[in-house]
């Protein structure tokens, strides 16, 4: 009986694990915190500060293939809500990237234009492109939530 017991709570746990790892797994590619555009970039919520981090989605990195090339702006640097900011270039094409909201540049990641591959392997983590401090919160309410 307690056999039967404890492989009973085995497969619970076994279950339980399994449903924590493929949260963890979603949370990873769709945070709370975050607020998408239709062209696939993603933007943070602003900090204290109001600064935000940026880049592009794992979806807009597997649709881009290996990316090769990064262009980002030089940090001081500010841009109207949407304007072009910067370039991507992989394999299969070359793209703008745009920012999400206007802004101000308060730092670029530098690891993303000596390994730009690590936008692939990691786009919405360690694969960031921008930190921006915003220039009207409205403008990061409007973008789109996880649920839209």
């Amino acid at each position: 009986m307690l056999t039967k017991a404890l492989q009973n709570l085995t497969t619970l746990g076994q279950r339980s694990n399994a449903h924590c790892r493929s949260w963890l797994s979603f949370s990873r590619h769709f945070s709370l915190d975050r607020k998408y555009t239709k062209d696939h970039e993603w933007i943070t919520m602003p900090n204290k500060d109001g600064i935000s981090t940026s880049g592009i989605t794992n979806h807009a990195q597997q649709q881009l293939g290996d990316v090769v090339y990064v262009e980002l702006p030089a940090i001081g640097s500010k841009f109207s809500n949407h304007e072009k900011f910067g370039d991507i270039e992989s394999v299969k094409a070359a793209s703008e990237l745009y920012i999400p909201v206007s802004g101000e540049i308060v730092e670029t990641n530098a690891r993303v234009i000596e390994e730009p591959e690590l936008i692939n392997s990691s786009a919405e983590e360690d694969g960031w492109l921008i930190k921006i401090r915003i220039q009207d919160k409205s403008e990061f309410d409007n973008l789109l939530g996880l649920d839209q």
